[in-house]
């Protein structure tokens, strides 16, 4: 399982050299701030707080602001089955297990690691999949969970949100001290900085999307299952009303299909890949299986 899991070289490479621009991208970001004296010792020890808070309540929080109920294997029993077979293929400890009343198709993972995790279906998922399909879609969870995807995209986003708040504070700052040629330059350098690792970043979860799909290929041997189950979520969400969709939108780094109203911006800059290039890389993993 383990050789299986690492083979995708392709995937790796491309994973390896968006953190490698990222890095690249912080570096300089932070050399340019030492030449021009700008202090963000302050603006780390603050960002450091928000990014560990929110890495170390990440399952509290998501589960609050979507609602999830935590289930027992007396509450969901055929939940429980899927999940405890899928983990002992993936040699991960057993996440918690939670429900959410919603009309919108979807699941998610959440938690700072494998032991504080949990693994979340809605309501209309498990009215709209059948037994193999609802596997595949928790195959690809908990294949987020094995990659540590949550600590992997909050140390990505770490510099970015420095650089966003260099962008806010420069311009408080500067509007104090206008005749200082070095603050203009250096809130130019953290705004180019945030939109650039916000590209890269949103490029990184697209590739760990493709790195959960071929992870439930491989733990259930069916990547037609999650075909057709991405085919069936994907075409469920033009029925949802647009009120639904914008409510759960600020969720959809999470979600197996992001949920978009069709007038958002994230539609442009999605953190995942369109269906039909995943759709076509789990055809090729069939293929080959």
């Amino acid at each position: 399982m383990k050789k299986e899991w690492e083979k995708d070289r392709g995937l790796f490479i491309r994973m390896f050299l968006t953190m490698f621009f990222l890095a690249a991208l912080y570096l300089a970001f932070i050399a340019v701030l030492s030449v021009l004296g700008v202090s963000i010792i302050p603006l780390v020890f603050m960002a450091g707080v928000m990014l560990f808070a929110q890495y170390y309540f990440s399952d509290r929080l998501v589960l609050m602001s979507t609602g999830a109920q935590i289930v027992s294997e007396e509450e969901a029993p055929e939940l429980h089955e899927i999940v405890s077979r899928l983990c002992i293929n993936a040699d991960i400890p057993k996440p918690k297990i939670a429900i959410v009343q919603s009309s919108i198709p979807n699941a998610f993972a959440t938690g700072r690691n494998s032991k504080r995790a949990v693994v979340a279906v809605t309501a209309a998922l498990m009215k709209q999949l059948n037994k193999g399909e609802l596997e595949a879609v928790l195959a690809h969870e908990l294949s987020h969970i094995k990659n540590k995807d949550v600590l992997v995209l909050t140390i990505a986003g770490f510099f970015s949100t420095i650089a966003f708040f260099l962008v806010r504070y420069l311009i408080f700052f500067g509007g104090r001290d206008r005749n200082s040629g070095g603050i203009m330059i250096a809130w130019i350098v953290s705004v180019i900085v945030w939109l650039l690792s916000f590209l890269l970043i949103r490029a990184l979860s697209r590739y760990r999307e493709f790195a959960a799909d071929r992870g439930s290929a491989i733990l259930t041997g069916q990547p037609s299952n999650l075909i057709l189950a991405l085919l069936k979520i994907s075409g469920r969400m033009e029925q949802v009303p647009k009120d639904d969709l914008r409510k759960a939108e600020g969720m959809n780094a999470f979600y197996i299909i992001p949920a978009l109203s069709g007038e958002s911006i994230l539609g442009l800059l999605s953190t995942h890949p369109p269906i039909e290039k995943r759709i076509e890389a789990l055809e090729k993993i069939e293929q080959r299986l």
